[in-house]
């Protein structure tokens, strides 16, 4: 896949919004949340269903912005039924052939072991120098550990992730100190309460309905955000913003 050069009007509007050069090694890691909905908030189609939303121009936003992000984040649902590659086709002057340099790091949320790479997109990606090896986080040691892959054992309750551990393990053990969290629902949802985890939120809104059996997006408390913005493009619109810090 060749990607369209990026709308240069994109750059200036999302550099606020991105993980700082310098980052303080001794801070958290700065965590950008990211998605695509159609406007009556769904993520797709229903449970399982790889739904297309981005527009060209958005699609390229996303290279972008993995490009920027030390690691990439999604949740076992959204890897088993989107089979994704999560790499990084934008840069601004290398070539395709040195795409796993500057690709972020997968990280996948899979506490059930359900998925496996081996077999993968992401694999082959990986086996052909296109993309990194992934880091899964499950909640107890596999019996069986497939090859290149780093595991990061992290006790759940009742299906919750700890995130502030997580991010504390994958800075102190993996030297991550950015991360593109791109879904699934879930994931959105949990990490939309989270404003101690989450520094930016970057969401592309697409010109479709998915329709009410659609995956939703809306967290189990009313939400508020500071410093938003919005840039237009052809189809899509895309809301940069930070979540209101909770005073409880």
């Amino acid at each position: 896949m060749s990607l369209d050069p990026i709308r240069q009007d994109l750059i200036p509007f999302l550099a606020s919004y991105l993980p700082p050069e310098q980052h303080n090694i001794e801070n958290k890691p700065f965590v950008t949340l990211t998605y695509a909905q159609s406007i009556d908030a769904r993520i797709s189609l229903g449970p399982g269903i790889r739904t297309s939303i981005s527009d060209v121009e958005t699609k390229v936003m996303t290279h972008y912005l993995r490009y920027h992000h030390d690691g990439i984040l999604i949740g076992s649902g959204t890897v088993l039924a989107d089979d994704p590659g999560l790499n990084c086709k934008w840069h601004p002057d290398v070539a395709e052939s040195k795409l796993s340099e500057y690709s972020p790091r997968p990280i996948i949320l899979d506490p059930s072991q359900k998925w496996r790479f081996i077999g993968s997109k992401m694999y082959d990606l990986f086996k052909n120098g296109e993309g990194k090896s992934p880091i899964i986080v499950v909640s107890e040691k596999p019996q069986v550990e497939e090859e290149y892959i780093d595991y990061l054992i992290i006790d759940g309750h009742q299906g919750r992730i700890d995130w502030k551990t997580l991010v504390d393990r994958l800075s102190n053990e993996f030297g991550i100190k950015s991360i593109m969290v791109e879904g699934g629902a879930f994931v959105i949802n949990e990490l939309l309460l989270r404003d101690d985890i989450v520094d930016s939120l970057i969401v592309t809104v697409g010109s479709t309905y998915l329709g009410e059996d659609g995956v939703q997006v809306s967290p189990k408390k009313a939400i508020s955000l500071i410093d938003a913005d919005w840039w237009k493009g052809k189809k899509d619109s895309i809301m940069a913003a930070r979540l209101v810090p909770r005073t409880n």
